[in-house]
């Protein structure tokens, strides 16, 4: 699975409407009353669109990305005017404009009030000193948890899934750009400025971590395999994983019948103290856009406090609005950590800009670990690891 594509849809919480949609095989030709867009699950519900789509009198036609590559490919692949707006990993988007695909913004088009510095930054976003994309909703992979069976102190440590008494306990997320990087967090290189000389240490750091694991899957898989107690740690895992999940591994949305099972407080996430990996999505124009103008009102429509409160709590995956003035509840906030925002962004790393030599080793190397037959008996709830023997010091690997 792909570096973004924790994205990907949540069986358990995709609706009708979203399942509709997604079986459509492209876009709908250019046309004043259609805006075509390449995006993530969490930007098509009906609460989110709809708004927009009323107010401009158009229809918003979304097609599912799972990934940076197959986005990038998609619109190599188009034609003119068959698509508008592309979402996507804001990192990405300086090759995307390299490459012709994107259209530069203008920063007055987008005020910053309100979003955090560090996610406000157009470094991320820009080409040759040109702006191509802008934030809109962010999280982390880190570490996600059962917090009623796992120390939180104990998870503070980025080793500490590492230790022997959580063997059998652990998913790991199936995208290898952000497992890798935390792995390389862990042993204290930068995940941005990988060497050869460090492919050695990260394989066999890597091998460990699955060896002590009793799942790799995608986004889907390793949420429900946590909320059903099949295991207590989550690596790779942040909000996405844990916020607005309730019995079952329904994601809970603001309008949600009232028999939606309540959210799990037990299940919580953390970044370690040597930080973990941001993911951010940003908005993009595309440049063979015939509807530019539309498509700039739906970008400045989706940094809108109410437009973020959506995004915030989409019944795909919750996640950080970029907008702190979006006005979302008090339980909301808890459940996305909202007061230790400045000090997640700070110990966090964007996803790694890498050449294509660099990328296809550690592709190369995720491959040849997770293709080993490392399998362990899955857990069952009531087999509990770590935690519980009074030692909050973590275990050497």
């Amino acid at each position: 699975m792909s570096a973004c594509s924790r994205r990907g849809s949540l069986a358990a919480a995709t609706t009708a409407f979203i399942i509709l949609a997604t079986i459509q095989p492209g876009p709908t030709r250019a046309a004043d009353d259609v805006l075509n867009v390449l995006t993530w699950c969490d930007h098509e519900d009906p609460e989110l669109l709809g708004p927009f789509e009323q107010a401009n009198k158009v229809r918003v036609h979304f097609k599912d990305i799972d990934s940076t590559a197959s986005a990038r490919n998609i619109l190599r692949q188009s034609q003119a005017g068959d698509w508008d707006v592309v979402i996507l990993e804001e990192t990405a988007a300086p090759q995307l404009a390299a490459a012709g695909l994107l259209a530069p913004l203008d920063p007055a088009d987008f005020p910053s009030d309100g979003i955090p510095a560090a996610i406000a930054s157009a470094a991320a976003g820009s080409y040759q000193g040109r702006l191509y994309s802008v934030p809109e909703k962010y999280g982390f992979h880190a570490v996600a948890f059962n917090q009623a069976h796992i120390s939180a102190q104990d998870m503070q440590d980025i080793n500490a899934v590492w230790q022997p008494r959580y063997h059998g306990h652990i998913a790991i997320y199936d995208s290898y750009l952000p497992i890798l990087s935390y792995v390389a967090l862990a042993l204290g290189l930068d995940p941005a400025h990988l060497t050869d000389a460090d492919l050695p240490a990260l394989q066999d750091r890597l091998a460990a971590l699955r060896a002590n694991a009793t799942l790799v899957g995608d986004s889907a898989s390793v949420q429900q395999a946590l909320a059903d107690g099949v295991v207590d740690i989550v690596v790779g895992g942040g909000a996405w994983t844990t916020a607005g999940v309730g019995e079952g591994g329904t994601v809970s949305t603001p309008t949600a019948q009232p028999d939606t099972p309540k959210q799990r407080p037990d299940l919580t996430f953390t970044l370690p103290r040597q930080g973990g990996i941001r993911w951010q999505h940003g908005i993009s124009i595309i440049e063979a856009s015939q509807r530019k103008a539309l498509a700039l009102a739906f970008a400045q429509y989706l940094r809108t406090p109410a437009a973020q409160v959506r995004l915030a709590t989409s019944s795909c995956f919750w996640g950080m609005p970029a907008n702190t003035n979006a006005p979302l509840d008090a339980d909301t906030k808890a459940a996305l950590h909202w007061d230790q925002q400045p000090a997640y962004i700070a110990a966090s790393h964007h996803f790694p800009v890498l050449d294509d030599t660099m990328d296809a080793r550690l592709h190369a190397i995720w491959d040849r670990v997770m293709k080993e037959d490392t399998s362990t008996a899955a857990p069952t709830p009531d087999r509990i690891g770590g935690g519980h023997d009074g030692d909050d010091t973590p275990d050497q690997p």
